[in-house]
């Protein structure tokens, strides 16, 4: 994308030498970017809130996917939290019930707004809706946690990917923890370079994740694993916070997320073809969803693959 920096560490430098918010900085990319205003770009990240807001609630009252394989885990993760979990109440524990809501309402075919893709739509919202009440973040500072995160997932795509067909999970949830880690340090008052270490923090910890749903279906494990991008993103956000520094830079650690998924095999980039797709269980669940006609397309997964 023309006008944004070639890496993140330009947009740091520019942040710090104009003295602005990464936020501050990638609204005014967007203004010029799409010749608009930033009262229109504001807008446009209110109605994606509002899809957050309502996709949260109704998956923690519970929803089931068209496929009949999940459903119904947010809301059992709320019921245990209510009775008591044995670990204690959490911001951990909340953001997992949120994460998983979203994107339980993803494979449910309902509305969910993409952060940055659908199967990892859960991971930034689970945040925000979370953390919002405890840093005291009014309607514009959440506006902003969004586009801080929109902005940053532009430069992880525009570096690596952010499509698990072409890089795999890590591209995916890990690319949604990334984002999702840089916006929460500058919610809780932290500075660029801060935001950057969370980044680099957060993508190192789920690198190499394999893109392996079961019949190819954006359900298995893809939705348990938002819930674990979400912590991981408050724990690198922490991390960062508290002046634990990436010891590779943050666009270093991009690019091998990049590296590392053109080296991945085709048949753990989406193609149900490795990983937990071929597992004995997965085919047998992919047999059954032919049989019953929620895979309405010829599936190549009829056996376990060996390779």
């Amino acid at each position: 994308m023309k006008l944004y920096p070639k890496n993140f560490s330009t947009a740091v430098h520019n942040c710090n030498l104009s003295g602005i918010s990464l936020s501050r900085y990638f609204l005014d990319i967007e203004i010029v970017l799409n010749e608009t205003t930033e009262d229109e770009i504001l807008r446009q990240m209110e109605k994606n809130l509002s899809v957050m807001e309502k996709a949260a609630a109704k998956g923690i009252a519970g929803v089931t996917s068209f496929s009949g394989l999940t459903g119904g885990d947010a809301k059992r993760l709320a019921a245990f939290r209510a009775t008591g979990s044995p670990f204690g109440d959490s911001l951990y524990l909340e953001a997992m019930i949120q994460s998983l809501a979203v994107n339980e309402v993803n494979a449910a075919m309902g509305v969910i707004c993409a952060t940055p893709t659908a199967g990892s739509s859960g991971v930034l919202p689970g945040a925000l809706l979370t953390m919002r009440d405890k840093l005291n973040l009014d309607r514009r500072a959440q506006l902003n946690f969004l586009i801080t995160a929109g902005g940053t997932g532009a430069l992880i795509g525009n570096q690596a990917s952010i499509s698990g067909a072409e890089g795999g999970c890590q591209a995916e949830v890990g690319s949604a923890s990334a984002m999702t880690a840089a916006a929460l340090v500058e919610a809780a008052g932290g500075s660029p370079s801060q935001s950057a270490h969370a980044l680099a923090i957060a993508l190192k910890n789920l690198l190499g994740l394999s893109c392996d749903p079961v019949a190819s279906l954006v359900e298995v494990p893809c939705i348990k694993r938002n819930a674990v991008g979400v912590v991981n993103a408050i724990a690198a956000a922490e991390m960062a916070l508290a002046g634990i520094e990436s010891r590779i830079p943050v666009d270093e650690v991009i690019q091998a997320m990049g590296s590392i998924g053109r080296m991945m095999p085709m048949a753990l980039r989406e193609t149900a073809l490795g990983g937990l797709a071929q597992t004995p269980t997965a085919c047998r669940m992919t047999a059954m969803l032919q049989q019953e006609g929620h895979i309405p397309w010829p599936f190549p997964a009829a056996g376990r693959n060996e390779d």
